[in-house]
């Protein structure tokens, strides 16, 4: 919710959010096209959060996301991979292909945090290209 208002599906990102997005996925390009597919998503991790730093951009890794349920605050042991600027929220994998499941927790990422806008990106594809899903709620 924004203030009293519910938002809409409709309704678009900020301009902020949408560039934040933009220096992430250029980062992932940077990093695949230097680092290609094939490594651990740690390895992934640690260069995005360094490719973000040097672009002057906030990020927090594994950041815990509690459920609020009944208005109280239970540890479902939920970790976010990486949470930039506080308005977008990025999961990494280094898989051979997306499942249904990757894209139902980002999804369920985006609703626990309460942010709009989540990547999803697989380093192992040929083309990073390929290998990024952009969700908005």
């Amino acid at each position: 919710m924004v203030g009293d208002k519910q938002r809409t599906a409709y309704e678009p990102l900020p301009p902020e959010t949408e560039r934040v997005a933009a220096e992430i996925v250029d980062a992932a390009f940077a990093i695949h096209t230097k680092l290609g597919p094939g490594l651990l998503e740690s390895v992934y991790e640690i260069c995005l959060m360094y490719e973000l730093s040097k672009r002057g951009l906030r990020a927090e890794k594994q950041v815990a996301l509690p459920v609020v349920y009944e208005k109280i605050r239970l540890d479902a042991g939920v970790q976010l991979d990486l949470v930039v600027e506080d308005c977008v929220v990025v999961e990494l994998k280094a898989l051979e292909a997306f499942l249904p499941i990757h894209e139902a927790r980002l999804l369920t990422y985006l609703k626990l945090s309460h942010h709009r806008l989540g990547l999803l990106i697989n380093f192992n594809v040929p083309l990073i290209k390929d290998g990024i899903y952009r969700k908005i709620i």
